[in-house]
């Protein structure tokens, strides 16, 4: 049957498609199984911008995607976990991974994606264990990878049989700005610059992309991925703007002048016999390396220029862009009025996420400014707590059939509970902060790391708790109560190591011994009542036994 141009470009969206979707599967799935660890283990490896760059790559080649790597530093310099130097030093080593990422994939492993596929779907639908069915869904992502890019191989065999099609793809290759332009708003629109680089690759290993057409959309793709990244955090802190600009800079930059070199002199041939898509990633995995070698020992100059060009916001901005989203006039309207409720318990939330980012800081320098903040945020806090609960006493029900009082009284529960999370961090933890300063003690190194490791799982709890305050989703929420119980857990094993420390009769652990326990249980309530959170709608679902969750 002759493919006419609808059909071709059908068959090569589904294609398209479907390799965007399993590179984002095979993500997802290292995010759920590892992200913990991950999110651990890049903190603790910034000692050094060498380091940094290593763990950027590692955590990149296992997230299959720069972009997750980016999210993930954005949090750690929002929170000033780690430095804006170190975070571009992550940002550039992301970027190399994802380079190696896109050429391991392309490799061709006809045999094994039969084996992935099945092995992958019998590990999901047979276990129960969170963690193994996401190496399922992992197995499952990377097989559906590989059989994408064989639909777009054999989707884009018409293709020079169709009317014009030649004198296009000639046209890039005379024009090769033009295709590096569109490249670019591809590998942005579908945000993954890797699913891009495999596209033009595999057109181009098919012969339907002329070589210089290629390595320009390779090129484009670099850029289309360092904007990514800058657009996902328009509205993050500066600090985070800072870094991701840089790398805007660095990558984008970098691959128009890559470009303009191509443009003036012959392509490299890498002294190889290999097909087009071969060298495209060739060169999109050399650029990579140069940029890397290049960039790294200027991050620290290059982040000294962006803190003059990207101000720190002044204080007080977000507050006062504010606006409360409880609605007095939808008060006989039961549902819009518990949206109201719940979409001004989110911004609680993401209020007091910032407190706790900010809260851990004051242990390695107290800050008097940020204690005023600190203390300022909590009656604000308290104020929207009293607010929604006196609107959801005013919600009224015209229908006598429908019981609205039980929702009320979960959304207000939620309200005190978060209340009594802001409560914790501005009283408790910057009451404990002030201690350490006015007795001037200091943590020893292992019970510093185990603090800053605990605060980090408990950020992520409070993230997640109010994920599953926007999305009411019942996994996301049985997630989050078994974390309240692996944060139990976690909790007992830190004092158990304190305690070790102690015997040994080190000086610094003695001397913060009650500041350091303190600041488990303190981070510990904290996580408990964003964990309540999922409680009501868990046990609407019944999900809950009386004491425990029931079983999956």
């Amino acid at each position: 049957m002759e493919t006419t141009p609808i059909v071709f470009i059908i068959n090569m969206a589904a294609a398209a498609a479907l390799l965007i979707w399993a590179v984002r599967l095979v993500r997802t799935g290292f995010e759920r199984a590892l992200g913990a660890q991950l999110r651990l283990w890049l903190r603790r490896s910034t000692s050094n911008r060498f380091a940094a760059a290593a763990s950027g790559a590692a955590t990149a080649l296992l997230m299959q995607s720069s972009t997750a790597v980016a999210v993930l530093m954005a949090g750690f310099v929002s929170a000033g976990a780690i430095g804006s130097v170190a975070g571009l030093a992550i940002m550039l080593g992301a970027d190399l991974g994802s380079a190696v990422v896109a050429l391991v994939l392309n490799s061709r492993l006809a045999l094994v994606t039969p084996l992935l596929l099945l092995a992958g779907v019998m590990i999901f639908l047979r276990s129960s264990a969170r963690r193994i069915r996401q190496v399922g869904r992992i197995l499952i992502g990377l097989s559906l990878i590989f059989i994408s890019l064989d639909l777009i191989r054999e989707a884009s065999q018409p293709l020079t049989s169709l009317a014009g099609a030649e004198t296009a793809m000639l046209y890039l290759a005379e024009d090769v700005i033009s295709a590096f332009v569109i490249a670019a708003l591809f590998a942005w629109l579908v945000h993954s610059s890797v699913a891009a680089v495999l596209l033009f690759a595999t057109l181009a290993a098919q012969g339907l992309l002329p070589i210089e057409a290629a390595f320009a959309m390779v090129l484009g793709a670099n850029l289309g991925g360092s904007m990514i990244a800058v657009v996902l955090t328009l509205k993050a802190d500066s600090a985070v703007r800072r870094v991701v600009w840089c790398n805007l800079l660095l990558r984008g930059g970098g691959a128009a002048v890559m470009l303009f070199l191509l443009m003036t002199y012959d392509p490299p041939t890498f002294g190889l016999e290999l097909d087009a898509g071969q060298q495209a990633l060739l060169l999109h995995l050399a650029f990579n390396i140069m940029l890397l070698v290049i960039s790294l020992p200027l991050v620290g100059p290059l982040m000294r220029v962006a803190k003059t060009l990207v101000a720190d916001a002044p204080d007080g901005q977000a507050e006062n862009g504010w606006r409360s989203a409880l609605d007095p006039t939808v008060q006989d309207q039961p549902r819009r009025a518990f949206a109201c409720a719940q979409r001004e318990l989110v911004e609680m939330g993401h209020r007091i996420e910032i407190m706790l980012r900010e809260a851990i800081g004051l242990f390695e320098r107290y800050d008097d400014i940020t204690v005023k903040k600190q203390r300022a945020e909590l009656q604000n806090l308290a104020q929207m707590s009293l607010d929604i609960r006196t609107y959801l006493s005013r919600v009224r029900n015209h229908d006598a059939t429908e019981d609205t009082g039980n929702r009320a009284f979960e959304l207000s529960g939620i309200a005190v509970n978060l209340e009594a999370g802001a409560d914790v961090i501005a009283r408790k933890m910057v009451d404990l902060a002030r201690l350490k300063d006015v007795e001037n003690v200091h943590f020893s190194q292992d019970g510093w790391r185990e603090l800053t490791d605990f605060h980090d799982v408990v950020l992520r709890n409070v993230q997640h708790g109010i994920s599953v305050l926007m999305s009411e989703d019942v996994g996301l929420a049985r997630e989050l109560v078994e974390q309240k119980e692996r944060v139990r857990d976690l909790e007992q094993s830190l004092q158990r190591k304190h305690l070790k420390r102690l015997r040994k009769g080190l000086a610094e652990t003695f001397e913060t011994s009650a500041i350091h326990l303190d600041l488990l249980r303190a981070l510990k309530m904290l996580n408990t009542s964003f964990a309540m959170i999922a409680y009501p709608l868990l046990e609407d679902r019944g999900e809950l036994l009386e004491s425990r969750l029931a079983s999956s």
